[in-house]
């Protein structure tokens, strides 16, 4: 396991504390950083976990029964999965314990960075974004027939989803069929031809199919769609993409968003972050215009036009939560040490919740680890199969989206893993699935637990 979650966290505090007045919090941030250098020692020495103290959490009980039955494990004796949510449960802790330090984020300012490094990219989606939006309310969509119209709108929540999908990632030229005037162009054929060929498993025309035939049957009625995030940043940014398309095309009349309650895995998704991102675009010329950190140059001020698609943004994504459209909903169970096959029985309300959705999407490759089992499955083991009491006859419909960046994955046609790993790099040569580690290859997985 890597050291630099706690780097991280050590440097960031040490510059908070640094630019603290107030002595009594001065002083509480001194300690946490020695309980983080500890931390620190112990992971690296391979010293044995220890119970988490109690900070009032209602999984501290959970956390320390499945140390116990673990029978005090050490560092690299114990199973991975465990031993990461460990480590940010147990950070969180130091912060939970305190007085003056209980909702810092020692990773906020890492993701906000990330999205200001990816000013490009927001400002081409803005732009995309704000037309595409007033296109749907028009109720214009520039094609002539029923049959194009219904061609179109299956490319474009196709599109949507791939941007969602690739986050950071994101190849700006999937940005080309953002509107149904481009739709039909050769460039942007072209250039989803290219992406989705590292796409493994593509089932998302199946996930259309349940959205449109929800609407078409129910057309005024409620249709909920869930979005399990990952990371904070421009990929929360491209989540409230897909979420506001998804509200005006129809598509869904409500989005429920689930962040985690703690900060998680460095970059995971807070409900701070969310109210975060709103503030940034709220007011974007003096988040862009600030020297960036490291640099003593100022980037080129925002036009008046950027200002404009970004303010759009703000007030849309603002409106739709105030109205109740798009709402955040964080539950501890995310956080658990434990795979998604626990749900039902550990977190029985939510699994009930979860079941009331038309659609309940998973992004990132801890959510795809965790509905899998964290397991060393065959990799043509299908993907209903992996995910358990999650798939069928569970009454939730789920939908992966996923870039491969660990050895668990299933559902693959027969041979691709053996194709992959022959490729250079891939990890044929050693015995190991290197192809899944990079990030280059993606899987997006439907089960629908409902049939």
């Amino acid at each position: 396991m890597e050291h630099d979650t706690e780097t991280r966290a050590i440097d960031d505090l040490h510059r908070a504390v640094s630019a603290c007045k107030y002595d009594e919090k001065i002083a509480e941030g001194k300690a946490i950083v020695e309980r983080l250098t500890k931390l620190k020692y112990e992971l690296q020495h391979n010293r044995p976990l220890t119970p988490l103290l109690d900070d009032g959490r209602q999984d501290v009980a959970d956390y320390n029964q499945e140390l116990n039955a673990l029978a005090s494990p050490t560092w690299f004796d114990v199973p991975w999965l465990y031993a990461e949510c460990y480590l940010y449960r147990r950070i969180s802790s130091f912060f939970a314990l305190s007085t003056h330090w209980k909702s810092y984020d020692v990773f906020a300012r890492q993701k906000l960075s990330t999205f200001v490094s990816s000013r490009p990219a927001v400002l081409e989606l803005a732009a995309k974004y704000k037309q595409l939006i007033n296109q749907l309310k028009d109720n214009v969509p520039n094609i002539k027939t029923s049959e194009e119209t219904e061609a179109a709108e299956k490319l474009l929540f196709s599109e949507m989803c791939e941007i969602c999908l690739w986050g950071n990632a994101t190849d700006l030229s999937l940005l080309t069929a953002l509107s149904y005037e481009d739709i039909q162009k050769l460039q942007g054929a072209e250039a989803r031809k290219i992406q989705e060929k590292n796409i493994l498993v593509n089932d998302l025309p199946a996930a259309y199919r349940t959205l449109k035939t929800a609407q078409n049957t129910d057309p005024k009625g409620e249709r909920r769609v869930d979005i399990v995030l990952d990371n904070a940043g421009f990929e929360l940014f491209v989540d409230l993409i897909l979420a506001g398309y998804l509200l005006e095309a129809g598509l869904a009349t409500q989005i429920v968003l689930h962040p985690k309650s703690i900060p998680w895995f460095v970059s995971d998704v807070v409900p701070a972050d969310f109210a975060s991102l709103l503030n940034a675009l709220a007011n974007p010329q003096a988040l862009y215009a600030a020297p960036q950190e490291g640099s003593n140059e100022a980037p080129a001020p925002l036009s008046d036009q950027e200002v404009s698609d970004l303010s759009f943004l703000f007030e849309h994504w603002s409106s739709l939560h105030q109205e109740g459209r798009l709402i955040l909903r964080p539950n501890l169970f995310w956080t658990a040490p434990g795979s998604y096959w626990r749900l039902p029985s550990s977190a029985p309300d939510l699994y009930e919740d979860l079941q009331r959705s038309e659609l309940v999407v998973f992004k990132g490759d801890l959510n795809y680890r965790k509905l899998a089992g964290d397991a060393m499955w065959a990799p043509t083991v299908p993907f209903s199969d992996a995910i358990g009491p999650m798939g069928p006859k569970s009454g939730i419909r789920t939908l992966a989206l996923r870039t491969c960046k660990a050895d668990t994955v299933v559902g693959l046609p027969t041979g691709d893993d053996e194709r992959l790993k022959g490729m250079d790099g891939g990890g044929g040569d050693v015995g190991a699935r290197k192809w899944a580690w990079s990030g280059k290859w993606a899987v997006v997985q439907f089960c629908d637990g409902k049939a």
